[in-house]
């Protein structure tokens, strides 16, 4: 058992002082942050990527059969047709195709302590959906198909690791959704393992520091989906206030009254704040009660106001996404050609955090969304969270709670705002605005009724339990850095 240390009445284990100090270390013994990014480019010129989409009819192993689009193995996943019915409006009722992918895969990250500090092994990974095909990923990322080799092809490299881990070597291990509007229920396992001994880093993997992970996070499209919803699990400890003062004095770079502090302390100060734990526990159960949400499998062909072509899936009107099919070849993958359905968007979206300083630490108006892939109803999810079509619209402005506030907001109050690509594997060139707002005085305590106030602290808990912060809040989560 990993020993327990109290400061204060406060919490922290060894293990999280080796996450806040890798997340606190710019510096890098094996390569600088800005030499990652000229080494990525290296990675995708060295790979031969071709996507070609195809008529239905040209996918290799895939079929419509009365009810969905699906791999003849019954593996992998299939894009299944669902109607909706729930007591929420404006709308009470709908059908959609959606991505049924039912078994858990594993996005994890092996981690080896190299001077004192945690470096976690970053794999340089292409997917055919990728915006720019080569993006920072986890060391493992495979689906159960992809790792017990229903494609034939070879094993994820550095599988054997996470499968024979021994319990005292995993630091986080969590079973996390995937976007409920896309997916059916789908969740991975994000697990966190460490190595001590030596380990062969092949030619598309790099030793990188936390802190160099969140940096990549504020550029465009560089760090996939899949290593940030690991990375905003990651546990750094609770402390007293006093203790997080402490942390100014530090020689790496925290500058009291900074905004990287006052994040810092948000993550870790457990006092002070607006709602208590059971406050926002309470929050989610009433909402769960009241909200209702029924999905039953319908056929494709008779979904509402959906069409399907020789080519495509498509919303009569356009909106939304399209389900496509295309054919695939990538030079270093375990299988070098396939074939397969991908979801393209209709729009970009925009996920976005508003926050504001209350008692003295950072606080997040977080909504409570629910969407129908759900697999307990709502998650809690930004406080803004769209499709561009929503806000295109002079009525949804004012209807959509907070969105006018993001879209006008001061430069000066914008703390993040990057575009970030959604998975690759199964979205075609997908990419969301990812923003967070620093609110004042102007916006009042007051929220509607499906919004309340939370710490980043109180945040990262519920994320330790499934089905609780969504997949959009845990990607923007992830890229709060503690470092100018």
């Amino acid at each position: 058992m990993e020993e327990k240390v109290s400061l204060n009445r406060k919490g922290y284990t060894q293990q999280s002082i080796k996450f806040l100090k890798s997340a606190l270390t710019k510096d890098n013994i094996f390569i600088d942050t800005p030499s990652v990014i000229d080494w990525l480019k290296g990675q995708n010129r060295k790979v031969n990527v071709n996507v070609t989409r195809i008529r239905f009819e040209k996918l290799d192993l895939w079929h419509f059969d009365n009810l969905s689009l699906r791999h003849s193995t019954g593996k992998f996943f299939s894009i299944d047709g669902i109607k909706i019915d729930t007591n929420l409006s404006p709308i009470s009722s709908w059908s959609r195709p959606i991505i049924n992918q039912p078994e858990i895969g594993y996005l994890g990250f092996i981690t080896k302590e190299f001077n004192g500090v945690l470096y976690f092994l970053m794999q340089a990974k292409i997917e055919p959906g990728n915006v720019n095909y080569v993006q920072l990923s986890p060391t493992l990322q495979a689906t159960k198909s992809n790792y017990t080799r229903e494609h034939k092809g070879k094993a994820p490299a550095y599988l054997e690791y996470f499968q024979k881990v021994h319990a005292d070597d995993i630091l986080l291990d969590q079973l996390q959704s995937e976007q409920g509007g896309r997916f059916f229920k789908k969740r991975n396992r994000n697990i966190i393992i460490k190595v001590d001994g030596d380990i062969e880093v092949l030619d598309n993997f790099v030793w990188l520091t936390l802190s160099q992970i969140k940096e990549l996070m504020k550029m465009d499209n560089l760090v996939n989906m899949d290593t940030r919803t690991v990375v905003s699990g990651i546990p750094y400890g609770d402390y007293s206030a006093e203790s997080i003062n402490l942390l100014t004095f530090l020689d790496d770079p925290l500058e009291y009254g900074s905004i990287s502090k006052k994040m810092l302390e948000s993550y870790l100060n457990e006092d002070n704040h607006f709602n208590t734990f059971n406050d926002v526990l309470s929050f989610i159960t009433r909402l769960k009660c009241n909200f209702e949400l029924n999905v039953t499998q319908v056929p494709l062909s008779e979904l509402d106001q959906w069409k399907i072509t020789d080519s495509t899936i498509e919303h009569i009107d356009n909106k939304y996404f399209k389900v496509i099919a295309t054919e695939v070849e990538i030079s270093n993958r375990e299988v070098m050609k396939w074939s397969q359905p991908m979801i393209e968007p209709a729009q970009q979206g925009l996920c976005a955090f508003v926050c504001k300083e209350i008692n003295g630490i950072l606080h997040f108006i977080v909504q409570a969304k629910l969407e129908c892939g759900n697999f307990d109803i709502i998650e809690l999810a930004p406080t803004v969270q769209c499709l561009t079509g929503n806000y295109n619209n002079e009525k949804s402005i004012h209807k959509l709670p907070f969105l006018n506030y993001v879209l006008n907001a001061d430069k000066q109050k914008i703390l993040f705002d990057v575009f970030q690509s959604e998975e690759g594997g199964r979205f075609y060139k997908e990419q969301n605005r990812n923003m967070i707002i620093m609110a004042g005085e102007e916006l009042s305590l007051e929220l509607p009724d499906n919004y309340i106030w939370m710490t980043l602290n109180q945040l990262q808990k519920f994320i330790q339990f499934n089905n609780y912060i969504n997949i959009q809040a845990r990607s923007l989560i992830a890229a709060i850095s503690f470092i100018k």
